[in-house]
């Protein structure tokens, strides 16, 4: 069981924007290269599209610092994101055009990978003390889903 009290709880006004806009940075330009190497998306392109989605991303992380309404960074983003695209909004079809450039898969990669590795502790001691047999279970899940999932490929597509 976590500790949630307050003196242990993350608070949103905490956010060090320096450290989120250099990891976002980087991450960013790992996704370029990506959807460059992978999908052959166009340089140029591809670049504008991850700076205006880093920059939506990091008003998004501004406005969770410091708005008076606490709400999840992801969903200030979110906020941030559709307002920009709406159709009233001003310059929302090049936003809109310039994002298309994105390769979205090539950015769900590293958020992945990021959730992959991000097993806590007790994730890891819960693992260890129950034996072998949850990794026979796991691994005969994994196969029920794929082969599941490759039937109903096979058969509906």
């Amino acid at each position: 069981m976590t500790d949630i009290t307050p003196e242990n709880r993350s608070d949103s006004r905490d956010l060090d924007l320096g450290y989120h806009a250099t990891v976002l940075a980087i991450v960013s330009l790992l996704v370029w290269v990506g959807q460059t190497v992978g999908p052959a998306k166009p340089l140029v392109p591809g670049l504008i599209a991850l700076f205006i989605l880093y920059l939506m991303t990091m008003v998004g992380l501004i406005i969770t610092k410091y708005a008076p309404i606490r709400l999840p960074s992801v969903a200030w983003i979110s906020l941030v994101g559709i307002v920009l695209t709406l159709p009233w909004t001003p310059g929302n079809a090049w936003i809109t055009d310039q994002v298309a450039n994105a390769d979205f898969l090539a950015l769900a990669t590293p958020c992945l990978a990021y959730a992959g590795i991000a097993i806590a502790k007790r994730e890891m001691d819960v693992a260890k003390t129950s034996g072998w047999k949850i990794a026979v279970i796991a691994v005969l899940v994994m196969i029920g889903t794929y082969v599941g999932s490759a039937t109903i490929a096979e058969l509906l597509l």
